[in-house]
């Protein structure tokens, strides 16, 4: 027999005796992504008393209760009240936003919402960053302990966020003592998403920094979506890392995928990438890179002592990517259009590259005719 439908599922939790419903959540981010998938899951929960939505605009699951107004805004705080829970969701990891906007956006947001739950007297705040923060580095252990140091730097896009968010989350409990802070921090995030990591399977070449020795690992958006659910019903508390169990090698990548690699020296890649990046030809920074060249890989043993498992394996998730991707096409982390790809994939991967070369040189004389 299938399940009910979520709505319903909703309606019949909300008819039950209040006294037996468990804790009021509110998301924020709550129309989109991962904060619409989460709002709906827990809105169908019979263990989720309430769930307040909070985001810019208002999103489709009608069982929840909508605030429409921007995190970095006080008033939140008004909000949160009568919340035992927030995740806060509520972030722009977008490869095209300028850099600095996304910065005050994601950081003042995170500092908000922390004051103002605090000050709504909610005793749990839920955030989610990446496994990223770990940092991809050669002599990483595999797999990472979840007390493992952050290492990262900011070179990447969006991690010095992240980084920042990371240390809101370990003062917060000293600013604000009796607020419990957990960090969720999932690996390559798969399911609806664009980053510069999900952009490398959209290329006609898998490129492949020679000397390095990387390490796949996935997480589908519903099993991050289910490891919240566990941090919200405070089945387990901390730094919580969340992925597929193990991790593929490139090789298997490349049998997977069928895509081929095109092997580059260390230097001639992150030389162009940050050449590219640095007039502006790509959104993605060398430091980009480094995810894609060494393992970060994570253990989640904290959520599977708790009982949490995922639902999706490495190859499962790396097959929905890839149906994902279809006829998307990338080259050094930009998108091309049709005509572009078409030429760059007549040309093969090193000729693309190439141009890329050319573009660098070209965008270099425009600028002394200026």
């Amino acid at each position: 027999m299938s399940s009910p439908d979520p709505q319903v599922r909703a309606a019949r939790n909300h008819s039950t005796n209040p006294a037996q419903r468990g804790p009021v959540v509110a998301v924020t981010g709550a129309a989109a992504g991962i904060g619409a998938l989460l709002t709906e899951r827990l809105a169908a929960s019979e263990e989720i008393k309430q769930v307040v939505a909070i985001d810019e605009r208002r999103g489709e699951c009608a069982a929840a209760q909508w605030h429409i107004l921007d995190v970095r805004d006080p008033a939140i705080a008004e909000k949160l009240r009568g919340a035992d829970v927030v995740v806060h969701l509520a972030l722009d990891l977008d490869l095209e936003t300028d850099g600095a906007a996304r910065t005050a956006y994601n950081v003042r947001g995170t500092q908000t919402v922390l004051t103002a739950a605090a000050a709504a007297g909610v005793h749990r705040v839920v955030l989610c960053t990446s496994a990223m923060v770990y940092g991809a580095l050669p002599d990483n252990e595999l797999p990472l302990a979840e007390d493992a140091e952050l290492r990262a730097t900011a070179e990447a896009t969006g991690v010095g966020d992240l980084l920042e968010i990371e240390r809101l989350a370990r003062r917060a409990p000293r600013a604000h003592p009796g607020l419990n802070v957990t960090v969720v921090r999932p690996a390559v995030l798969i399911g609806g998403t664009d980053t510069a990591l999900t952009r490398y399977f959209e290329s006609p070449r898998l490129l492949v920094v020679a000397g390095s020795r990387p390490a796949w690992q996935f997480c589908h958006v519903e099993d991050l979506c289910s490891a919240l659910e566990y941090a919200v019903l405070e089945k387990v508390e901390g730094e919580l890392a969340v992925g597929c169990d193990g991790w593929l090698e490139q090789e298997q990548v490349e049998e997977i995928s069928g895509i081929r690699r095109m092997e580059l020296p260390s230097a001639v890649a992150l030389g162009a990438a940050a050449r590219l990046h640095r007039i502006g030809l790509t959104p993605s920074p060398a430091g980009d890179l480094a995810y894609t060249m060494y393992p970060w890989v994570v253990s989640g043993s904290r959520l599977h002592d708790a009982g949490w498992r995922p639902q999706w394996s490495n190859e499962e998730v790396l097959a929905e990517l890839l149906e994902e991707v279809a006829g998307r096409h990338t080259l050094a982390g930009r998108r091309l259009g049709r005509k572009d790809a078409t030429a760059a994939g007549a040309a093969g991967a090193t000729v693309a590259l190439l141009g890329t070369a050319a573009l660098v040189r070209r965008a270099r004389k425009a600028r002394r005719r200026i």
